[in-house]
């Protein structure tokens, strides 16, 4: 069975390590719903999820939230309160052999009256096939399955198996939650960095809290970093001082939430498009820096703008398409970094532009009319006559040519059905 599987509920707290054995985000993790800080929403006294936890009536569950949010942890504690043997494993390292394996041992416990719980991490990687041989077991109710996932499931999970299971959203931890994990931490003597006597003040607490974007894990794994660099082992016991210049260094590289594959990069871009469609210089400004600085392809973001450029500035302002033609090509031909005044400018640009969606309205009137009504013939009078037997049967008969009346001719160019429609205001 492959090693990602294993038997939660039979794993003891992993103790504190000097050797690194095991990260502080996942040594530190709470063992009690009490210590579980940021989602009480769904686990808060009295709501469905604690009381089920404590009853040991656990139905089919997703956990869906951003990293570090606490799906992972709130699994753990599952693990640790309920009756049920709990199974782990990985959907990125596991498959269709490992859960036959699960399936076996599931049954085997229902022999004894022993429920099975299958806590399925990034659930979001598994594909059809997989979830397909998931889904009779748990309908079926073999085993109870936990899922966590950082992608809309309505559009990750397959819908047979999601209407099996309840959705619980984990909301963003906020930066009160942050900096108390971080506290925790500092001061756990066994399972955290306590015993390292670290100084930090509550401004660096707060820095650190802030910079995590909303992530535990990224706070924890970066405060460990600037603890460890600091005073590499063996400790003197003198304790570490980390300063925010030593926090900012510890963040290597940007963590910013920005999935390119899933629901934040719709949100975002939905965002900067609403932005210019308002006129809000500075807001489609900010959600440009988002994406540009989380390292979306630029030119996927010129695109997006060429068509904003007729969608929603159209008419009003003809010099827009054109403008976000020469920004895409702009793009193109210098890159990233480089190219993030480029879009700035055209951002800018068609934000203060006036704004017109005559055309998108306009041609989706069209395009309803013609789902509509299907094929509808071209009128006989502005059909091409290239042949005499087209001649004869009457195509292009009493066509009026436009520069023979000075473009003032009367005469109908749609079809009957839809005769004197108008699309344009």
């Amino acid at each position: 069975m492959n090693n990602e599987l294993r038997i939660m509920n039979k794993i003891p707290p992993t103790p504190f390590a000097k050797g690194g054995k095991s990260p502080l985000a996942d040594r530190i993790r709470p063992e009690k719903l009490e210590d579980f800080l940021g989602q009480d929403e769904i686990v808060g006294q009295g709501k469905m999820l604690r009381q089920a936890i404590k009853a040991d009536k656990l139905p089919s569950l997703i956990f869906w939230g951003p990293p570090g949010s606490g799906k992972t942890t709130l699994a753990h504690i599952i693990a640790r309160e309920t009756k049920a043997e709990f199974l782990r494993f990985s959907a990125v390292t596991s498959g269709l052999k490992d859960l036959r394996e699960v399936i076996k041992k599931a049954r085997a416990n229902a022999i004894e009256d022993k429920k099975t719980i299958l806590f399925i991490d990034e659930i979001h990687r598994w594909n059809k096939a997989q979830q397909d041989a998931l889904l009779p077991h748990v309908e079926r109710g073999v085993i109870i399955l936990i899922g966590a996932t950082t992608e809309n499931p309505s559009f990750e999970v397959r819908g047979a198996l999601l209407s099996r299971c309840r959705v619980f959203v984990l909301k963003q931890l906020g930066q009160t939650e942050i900096a108390e994990i971080i506290k925790r931490a500092l001061q756990d003597e066994t399972r955290g960095l306590g015993e390292l006597k670290i100084k930090i003040d509550d401004d660096t607490i707060n820095l650190l809290a802030s910079m995590s974007n909303g992530d535990a894990r990224v706070a924890l794994n970066v405060l460990e970093y600037a603890a460890t660099s600091l005073q590499p082992p063996p400790y003197q016991g003198e304790g570490v001082i980390i300063s925010v210049d030593a926090i900012k260094q510890a963040f290597q590289k940007s963590h910013l939430l920005y999935d390119k594959d899933g629901e934040e990069h719709y949100n975002i871009i939905s965002a900067l498009h609403k932005s210019l469609r308002g006129s809000d210089a500075d807001a489609a400004l900010y959600w440009l820096a988002r994406m540009v600085e989380a390292g979306e392809d630029p030119l996927y973001i010129a695109r997006r703008l060429v068509r904003f450029a007729s969608e929603d500035v159209g008419l009003a302002n003809s010099r827009a398409l054109e403008q976000a033609v020469a920004a895409y090509q702009a793009c193109h031909f210098i890159g990233l970094p480089e190219c993030n005044v480029i879009l700035a400018q055209i951002v800018v640009y068609l934000a203060k532009c006036e704004k017109s969606n005559e055309l998108y309205t306009a041609y989706n009137q069209a395009a309803a009319d013609v789902h509509e009504y299907g094929n509808l013939q071209v009128p006989l009078h502005i059909r091409n006559a290239p042949t005499r037997l087209m001649k004869d049967l009457g195509y292009g008969k009493d066509y009026k040519y436009s520069p023979e009346y000075d473009y003032k001719e009367k005469q109908e160019y749609l079809p009957e059905k839809l005769k004197k429609r108008k699309y344009l205001k």
